[in-house]
């Protein structure tokens, strides 16, 4: 009778520990605030164009906040 190879052996082995859960909790998800600013300070094609629209976005909820508190006593 053919010995078992031992490639054939260690691949039960090397599956499992390939599927096992990681002990390391995932990374916090990023807010969309985060991932555009990281678009924006990168050197990729169109990063000026969103800091310039976050920085519209800015402007406008700073401009809405000084009219909502206008009209508080």
């Amino acid at each position: 009778m053919k010995r078992p190879n031992g490639l054939l052996l260690l691949l039960p082995l090397v599956l499992s520990l390939a599927c096992s859960k990681s002990e390391a909790p995932p990374p916090p998800a990023k807010t969309k605030a985060q991932r555009d600013s990281a678009v924006a300070n990168s050197g990729l094609p169109g990063a000026e164009g969103v800091a310039a629209a976050m920085k519209v976005a800015d402007s406008a909820k700073a401009r809405q906040a000084r009219i909502d508190s206008a009209g508080k006593p």
